[in-house]
């Protein structure tokens, strides 16, 4: 039996990788989320958009987009603080279908996964 298929977590070093990697993410998110908010801001104090808006409905579809992306930014951003709660409680890049580990891979590429390939390719069948 190899060392891979023995290894139940991921090490303090790798979790503390992990952890920095989330953080740049997160940083990066919650600044993108401010953007948008920033955005839907400007259009609710223009008198121009609301004008605008209640002519060709381009205000208000915008206004829906800029919604929708603070949204999923909000979600995302809540992804990714919980990884951070596992990364603490030393369960980070576990399957919490399998109870494997998720690849390595896998976490550099969505570090606030919590399926393994196997488990999300089984999930969509």
């Amino acid at each position: 039996m190899s060392e891979k298929a023995l290894k139940t977590r991921y090490s303090d070093k790798e979790l503390s990788e992990f952890d920095a990697l989330i953080s740049e993410k997160l940083a990066k998110a919650r600044k993108e989320l401010e953007f948008y908010m920033s955005q839907l801001s400007d259009m609710a104090d223009n008198p121009d958009a609301k004008a605008k808006g209640l002519d060709d409905g381009i205000g208000t579809a915008e206004n829906e987009r800029i919604t929708t992306l603070a949204a999923r930014m909000k979600k995302h951003i809540q992804h990714l603080e919980n990884a951070r709660i596992r990364i603490q409680n030393k369960v980070y890049g576990i399957c919490r279908v399998t109870g494997k580990l998720i690849s390595k891979q896998r976490l550099l590429a969505v570090p606030h996964a919590t399926l393994s390939i196997e488990a999300k390719q089984a999930k969509s069948r």
